[in-house]
């Protein structure tokens, strides 16, 4: 991965790699600037298996950052600070990290003083030099108070008279992926620079990225593969969720020839070009990336009438091994047969069935389970039931968690991701509550940010009205809930803290009852198209 990248700084030194509000960088100072800050770190005493946790918001500095840290020999853990203060506490004892990387603005706002009031706006970030009292920091952004004594500032790092360092060893681990939501033994995926390559090598080719291509993405996965090929990726505004805020989001499909988002990202794009004529930009966009929840037909159609000249590009992946497959939109839409057809099998991948169970392996999958080590890892089982025809990937489903409507099976594995991505939505399941004949009424339960744990299921709170009118269109009509509520949290049971299932159908099944005999219930099923719930 990391040579793939300083290839392509030489190769297209001159043509802009990355820009980040009104600031460009071209692909010869990229190349530069992470071979530099990459002594200045070695200098500092930075040495190969070195771990980063790493909190700098995507920027031209935190793409440049990670890459020298990896250049150097060091691993990079991406810490999210809104995990909670157990669950980010145990994160950090497993992967001990003998550094940190922060931007000077969370020194500050995280100093003793400023947390107090940060606190009393709603904003509860940990103290962030206490997190790893005997790590060494490095510090990004303008020189603020409350940084750490002796902090190395990235911009006296990029100071640094280059020298060659040793070739990076492809088989070195580079990046920490903390998967699992648990406080007990948080599961992390240990990816090293090689299997990176072999993943982001299939997603270059997948969605056909290609030299000065404009990409807008803010995820590294699709954001590196560009400076592979030789695009020119633009970063947003950093936390600008095109879900959240659609309206400040569009002004920078102007100048984007390739976009990625989530599924619920793209539902509010089209949400919001619906109200309006159609733009002139629209005839730039080349490719639409979908990834990070399944991706249905009723999105893929919309985005299609949208912008019918673009390509739908939908990755299916995982922490584990990213891509797994990738599927063209059209293609995915006049599929045959049951299940979900997520593409054609990427070429790092070994993909294989058992037991109906989706298996896969390959240079792609990530080494091993920190937790796990020195175990290796040699496949990992997706717990997704699959059929393979040829190199053609179709999902049956989960192995468990299966509804029946009617004739219809809802494996809720395929939509509950997509739910709990929508604006303002924490966490979400969908459970179904039987009736006398054995048929599911299915329900959603979400969770809404920030809510207190001990709200009662609650059909009529405005998330839970927002949400039942934004899943037209963003789901299957067939899997569309007969009833969304808000809840203060799901009911979890087992050590994996799973979501307790069968206590939220006991909590919901009243509710389900008297939504069935409101007045009007019938008049508004009148031309509903999903199947009757009998």
């Amino acid at each position: 991965m990391l040579e793939a990248v300083l290839a392509a700084t030489r190769e297209h030194a001159p043509r802009p790699a990355l820009t980040f509000g009104d600031r460009t960088i071209a692909f010869g100072q990229l190349g530069a600037r992470i071979e530099r800050i990459a002594a200045g770190l070695a200098d500092a005493g930075m040495r190969p298996g070195d771990r980063v946790a790493f909190s700098v918001r995507p920027s031209i500095d935190a793409v440049v950052l990670a890459l020298a840290v990896c250049r150097a020999g060091g691993q990079i853990a991406f810490v999210d600070l809104g995990a909670g203060p157990e669950l980010l506490a145990a994160r950090l004892a497993l992967a001990q990290p003998q550094w940190t990387a922060a931007e000077s603005l969370l020194h500050l706002v995280s100093a003793p003083g400023l947390r107090r009031i940060a606190r009393s706006r709603g904003i509860d970030l940990p103290a962030y030099r206490e997190l790893l009292p005997d790590a060494r920091h490095i510090v990004t952004g303008p020189r603020l108070p409350g940084a750490p004594r002796g902090a190395l500032r990235l911009a006296a790092l990029a100071r640094t008279a280059a020298r060659q360092l040793p070739p990076a060893d492809p088989s070195a681990d580079a990046l920490l992926i903390f998967t699992s939501g648990t406080t007990g033994t948080p599961k992390t995926v240990l990816h090293t620079l090689a299997s990176l390559g072999a993943g982001l090598a299939d997603i270059r080719s997948g969605l056909g990225l290609e030299p000065g291509m404009a990409v807008l993405t803010d995820q590294l996965m699709i954001g590196i593969p560009a400076l592979i090929a030789g695009s020119h990726w633009t970063l947003p505004p950093a936390g600008l969720d095109p879900a959240a805020s659609p309206e400040r989001y569009l002004p920078l499909l102007d100048a984007a020839e390739t976009v990625f988002a989530s599924p619920a990202g793209l539902d509010a794009i089209l949400r919001l070009l619906d109200e309006r004529p159609a733009p002139a930009h629209d005839a730039r966009l080349r490719v639409i990336a979908l990834g990070g929840a399944p991706v249905l037909p009723p999105l893929i159609e919309r985005a299609l009438t949208r912008f019918p000249d673009a390509r739908v590009r939908c990755v299916y992946g995982m922490s584990e091994i990213l891509p797994v497959a990738i599927a063209d939109g059209a293609e995915k839409l006049h599929a045959s047969g049951d299940g979900d057809y997520v593409g054609t099998i990427a070429s790092s991948v070994d993909a294989r069935i058992e037991d109906g169970e989706l298996v896969l392996a390959g240079p792609g999958l990530a080494r091993a389970y920190l937790h796990e080590l020195p175990q290796q890892l040699d496949a990992v089982r997706t717990g997704d039931l699959a059929r393979i025809d040829g190199d053609r990937l179709t999902l049956l489903g989960r192995k468990k968690d299966m509804l029946l409507r009617g004739t219809q099976n809802i494996y809720v594995g395929l939509y509950e991701p997509i739910i709990a991505s929508l604006p303002g939505v924490a966490d979400a399941a969908m459970v179904g509550v039987p009736d006398a004949i054995g048929d599911d009424r299915i329900v959603v339960a979400i969770v809404p940010d920030g809510a207190p744990e001990d709200l009662p299921a609650d059909p009529a709170h405005p998330l839970a009205r927002r949400v039942a009118a934004a899943l037209p269109g963003l789901i299957d009509h067939g899997a569309l809930p007969d009833l969304v509520v808000a809840i203060g949290a799901l009911p979890r049971r087992g050590r994996m803290r799973k979501p307790d299932r069968p206590a939220l159908v006991a909590l919901v099944t009243g509710l389900v009852g008297a939504a069935a005999a409101s007045p009007g219930r019938d008049e508004l099923r009148a031309d509903d198209p999903r199947p009757p719930a009998r």
